[in-house]
């Protein structure tokens, strides 16, 4: 057997799927034993519990547990063959995209679909991506994510090299993202940056994030520093407002757990109490000229960078879905988008 390892991943390697690492490394080690030593803690990243989906990136350190030598291991679990969409699902999805050429494809991402999937997800992006591949023998990749609730633009990389170099692009803060949402209540001040600290509690299915001082995330075990631009463009008064929020760093939950740091609760969200308007009237919108939707109002709404390959500035804008096109036009705030200044 051998010793823990711990493995940093290589710059020459492009973002991907820790099980995928993991079998290029160690190829003797079957698909079902990755599987259950990331359930059990025992492969780790940067020391926290990852999944065997998890994708990871050039820098990242992963923990290898003791592992059987090569010819002491069973022969490798033969792969699965891959499962097709369901047809309906597969249409769906290739008509939430709003951009494709060789390298990348941008999709619209409807509220609701998972990027990833889980022990309760049977329909996620992950496994829609057979229906993007456009004549291609293989999968568009991931190269970053939205939570399930969270509706938007999503960049995917057709090759190797895009999924390298959008990577690059994410970790170095060369993507401009600005995302729209609806808060219970009015920010004060209507502009400004929100710089709590995160740290995840929770397991699997059950994760939450919490909000610390800044000066404390060096001394908080697991905490991380998470900073959000937010600027108020609309508002009903002192109990709804529409705010455009870029997040300089791209945390877990940070729009949601800043958001409701600050009092203004992204309407919507459950799990960071911005359902805690219900108490109003009928709907947690009673009062405001209607009953709002109670689908969470976060909307990744813009999207810019430079080109993966030919290093042209893009720049793509994704209309509101129909729960916020509906409240927005309740509101009679106008469908424009607006940014942080």
């Amino acid at each position: 057997m051998r010793a823990v390892e711990h493995r940093t991943v290589g710059e020459d390697e492009p973002e991907q799927r820790l099980d995928r690492w993991f079998r290029k490394h160690f190829p003797h080690v079957p698909q079902g034993r990755i599987e259950r030593m990331c359930r059990k803690g025992e492969i780790r990243v940067d020391g926290g519990r990852v999944k065997a989906a998890t994708r990871i990136a050039p820098g990242q350190v992963v923990r290898v547990p003791p592992l059987p030598a090569p010819d002491a291991a069973p022969p490798p679990e033969p792969a699965e063959a891959p499962v097709e969409p369901d047809a309906d699902a597969a249409r769906a999805i290739r008509e939430a995209v709003l951009y494709r050429d060789d390298d990348i494809i941008v999709l619209n991402k409807p509220a609701g679909l998972a990027v990833q999937g889980g022990t309760r997800q049977r329909t996620h992006l992950g496994g829609l991506l057979p229906a993007l591949r456009f004549g291609r023998a293989d999968d568009p990749r991931l190269v970053h994510r939205l939570d399930k609730d969270t509706s938007g633009l999503l960049v995917l990389a057709r090759t190797g090299a895009a999924a390298s170099r959008l990577g690059q692009l994410f970790r170095s803060r060369d993507v401009e993202r600005i995302y729209l949402a609806a808060v219970a209540g009015r920010p004060d001040p209507e502009a400004g940056t929100i710089r709590y600290g995160l740290v995840k509690s929770g397991g699997a299915g059950h994760e939450r994030i919490h909000t610390i001082h800044p000066n404390e995330v060096e001394a908080t075990e697991g905490a991380r520093a998470a900073i959000t631009d937010y600027r108020v463009i609309e508002q009903a008064g002192p109990r709804l407002a529409a705010v455009a929020l870029r997040p300089v760093t791209g945390r877990s939950h940070q729009l949601r757990a800043h958001m409701a740091a600050i009092g203004c609760p992204i309407a919507g969200d459950g799990k960071y109490g911005g359902r805690g308007q219900e108490n109003l009237g009928e709907g947690w919108g009673a009062g405001l000229g209607g009953e709002l939707s109670r689908k969470l109002h976060l909307h990744a709404a813009r999207l810019a960078f430079d080109h993966p390959r030919t290093g042209k500035p893009m720049r793509f804008d994704a209309p509101l879905p129909e729960h916020m096109l509906r409240t927005w036009e309740l509101m009679g705030w106008p469908t424009r988008l607006g940014g942080p200044r």
